[in-house]
């Protein structure tokens, strides 16, 4: 953007007094400067820098984002870049440690038209964010506010903005703050070491994917018609069109397929950040992939959330970078902050836990489970017979709680699922023994194992709490749904309704099940072997198995007549309900994760019906950095989180795989941590 000084005078004039038709009319405004119970005074400098140069005239406002849905952010500070974009502003830090401050600079395009609707800050529609918190470069760097950091922001934010401002509970919108750094450097306003960086960088689409959402906002910031365009792009199905770049970005984020053709035509229409994409996808999503420290993930089955957001990790085992190299259960539990890091003090050892599957959950007290399910490579010398048949417990710092030989009350056997109510109660499936052990209240000693006679239930996997307190767990050898009282009596047992070698099963708020079906997985406990389910799923990417599907299962335990199918599901796995009770199914085969409109159809866009796939119907959300994922997971921040579990070509002397997937921004968020059914943020 190279503009003369004369021109620059005249835009910061322009731009000067839209501003005071804004505020004269009383449109949007931040809540007010900080009192005297703000913290310390900062002064930071920075630069406002589009695609093409600096913008001059733009105007620079510090917030405190809000600390609930639909409050408005707490305006900090502000200031005016000069002819060079340059600008300095001073501002009290908030005292509350959760908070989230960001700057905003405001513009109108580099061709002199403001635009927009009239309706608030809207009269200048380039609106350029960078957020402040948690920038690991610290808070004495310039800044730099890039179409970069913007797109950063708003889809790590993008669940918690509105009229192109941050508001959300705590931890959302701190947490996603973190994220935000991970693909954008607000001090050099380019892409972030992180996202630059293996396991990202150049080995997944990511970094060009970013470079091209950030050519699409620097479209607008060059031109009034590339703002129409981006606008017109962003407007999500059934919904308001945005009024500035921010919110575009965040929408498109929040409905990354509704038009990717017209954002990349924009995009290609203003190459300046590469390496960019050479065609459309099939979604605008940003997916990256966490190693934890690089020599930890091994086999990850399922994850679970702890109150601030941590995701706690069970892995199958232990690492080896050679998956030609025997490799035994894994003996740790990890812990990743919302950014990827290792929390203090992780990964955790110790008390029994070994080669753990699908099974982690956290109590109400913050205490955490793992299910021993004995997970170990072709080659390990180790019995499992004895490691199988016990659960792990760890207190809310990483402490082992249970003894060396893992918690034995309760007769587990290659346990896999688990679960806890809000009662406390744990619940247990036990694979290897046509069994359930709830442990009453989490305590151990209480445990009792509840078999199921017959055929009823074989092979139990997965499990899952409604509001009742009843437990549903799903027979992968079955082709059925066991349903027990809160007391631990049998209340029935599902057949029917395209249940077809079941997996994962998640609740919704109304207490409906959805049941993920993978058609051809047979789990490898009981007689089966891990060598046996890799040769019965067959190659990645394939066509959908028989029977690939997911079933709704309702609180009466009716089922419509069939099952949900969608060319996105060839292997379903691990399922998942977010806030607003839509349903995220991994694929376990197809590298992607479905999203399907719950029974709640009004947080669906217009037109959908209950089972109907909002994510592409035949592509689902894709990424060339997932291999084959198994758990599934929603994040306080709207993030999905998936386990890269096995390799496209599993090794069986080490098949598994060494990440875990976030998609950013994606869900709506949901309280952590699940105990029963989900609850809103």
């Amino acid at each position: 953007m190279r503009i003369r000084s004369h021109r620059g005078h005249h835009r910061a004039a322009l731009i000067a007094a839209l501003l005071s038709v804004a505020v004269a009319a009383g449109t949007w405004q931040a809540s007010g400067d900080p009192g005297p119970g703000g913290g310390a005074q900062v002064r930071r400098g920075g630069v406002v820098r589009g695609g093409s140069g600096p913008v001059p005239g733009a105007e620079v406002t510090v917030y405190q984002a809000g600390t609930r849905f639909g409050e408005r952010p707490r305006r900090l500070g502000g200031a005016v870049t000069d002819v060079g974009g340059r600008f300095r502003v001073a501002y009290a830090e908030p005292r509350d440690p959760g908070a989230v401050v960001y700057v905003t600079a405001d513009a109108a395009p580099a061709d002199g038209a403001a635009g927009g609707s009239g309706r608030g800050h809207a009269a200048l529609p380039v609106r350029f964010a960078a957020v402040l918190t948690g920038a690991p470069e610290g808070p004495g760097r310039p800044l730099a506010v890039t179409e970069r950091t913007t797109v950063a922001a708003g889809f790590a934010l993008a669940q918690f903005t509105r009229d192109g401002g941050f508001a959300g509970p705590w931890p959302g919108p701190r947490n996603a703050a973190s994220v935000a750094h991970n693909l954008a450097d607000v001090t050099t306003g380019g892409i972030s070491r992180f996202l630059a960086a293996p396991p990202n960088g150049g080995q997944t689409s990511t970094l060009r994917a970013f470079n091209s959402l950030a050519d699409a906002v620097a479209a607008c910031t060059a031109r009034t018609r590339g703002c129409s365009e981006l606008f017109a792009a962003a407007r999500p199905a059934g919904g308001e069109r945005p009024r500035d770049t921010l919110q575009a970005v965040a929408d498109i984020a929040r409905a990354p397929g509704t038009h990717p053709d017209r954002v990349f035509t924009l995009a290609r229409s203003r190459p300046v950040y590469l390496p960019a994409l050479d065609a459309a996808p099939a979604a605008w999503t940003l997916a990256l992939r966490y190693e934890g420290n690089g020599h930890e993930v091994d086999g990850p089955g399922n994850i679970a959330f702890d109150r601030g957001g941590d995701a706690w990790i069970v892995n199958n085992y232990v690492y080896g970078a050679d998956p030609h190299d025997p490799v035994c259960g894994g003996h740790e539990l990890l812990r990743l902050r919302p950014d990827g890091r290792d929390a203090p003090g992780a990964p955790y050892a110790g008390g029994g836990l070994y080669g753990a599957g699908y099974g982690v959950a956290i109590g109400r007290y913050g205490d955490v489970w793992a299910a021993n399910f004995g997970f170990q490579g072709q080659g390990c010398a180790l019995d499992p017979d004895p490691l199988f048949r016990s659960v792990s417990q760890f207190d809310a710092r990483g402490r082992t709680l249970s003894p060396p030989q893992g918690w034995r009350q309760g007769d587990y056997v290659q346990p896999q699922g688990a679960l806890t109510g809000r009662d406390g109660t744990l619940w247990v499936a036990n694979c290897g023994s046509r069994s359930v052990t709830r442990v009453p209240d989490g305590r151990p000693g209480r445990a009792h194992n509840i078999p199921v006679g017959g055929g009823a239930l074989v092979k139990p996997f997965g499990v899952s709490l409604d509001g009742r307190g009843r437990a549903w767990v799903t027979g992968n050898g079955s082709d059925s749904v066991a349903v027990f009282a809160p007391d631990g009596s049998l209340e029935r047992t599902v057949t029917g309704g395209g249940l077809r070698r079941p997996l994962g099963i998640a609740s919704d708020s109304l207490g409906n099940q959805w049941v993920s079906n993978s058609g051809a997985v047979p789990v490898p406990c009981e007689d089966g072997t891990a060598q046996e389910m890799a040769d019965a799923v067959g190659p990645a990417g394939g066509p959908p198995a028989a029977g690939a599907s997911v079933t709704l299962v309702r609180p009466d335990g009716s089922t419509p007549a069939q099952p949900f199918t969608t060319g996105s599901l060839t292997l379903p796995w691990g399922i998942a309900v977010d806030g607003s009770d839509t349903v995220w199914v991994a694929d376990f085969s197809g590298q992607r994760v479905t999203r399907l409109c719950g029974v709640r159809t009004r947080a669906c866009p217009p037109g959908h019906r209950t089972g109907q796939p909002i994510s592409p119907a035949s592509a689902g959300y894709g990424f060339d950095g997932l291999v084959r994922n198994t758990g599934v997971q929603i994040d306080p921040s709207g993030n999905v989180w998936l386990t890269n579990n096995w390799e496209l070509v599993p090794v069986q002397t080490n098949p598994g795989g060494h990440q875990l997937v976030l998609f950013v921004g994606l869900a709506t968020p949901v309280r952590t941590p699940l105990i029963g059914p989900p609850r809103p943020l």
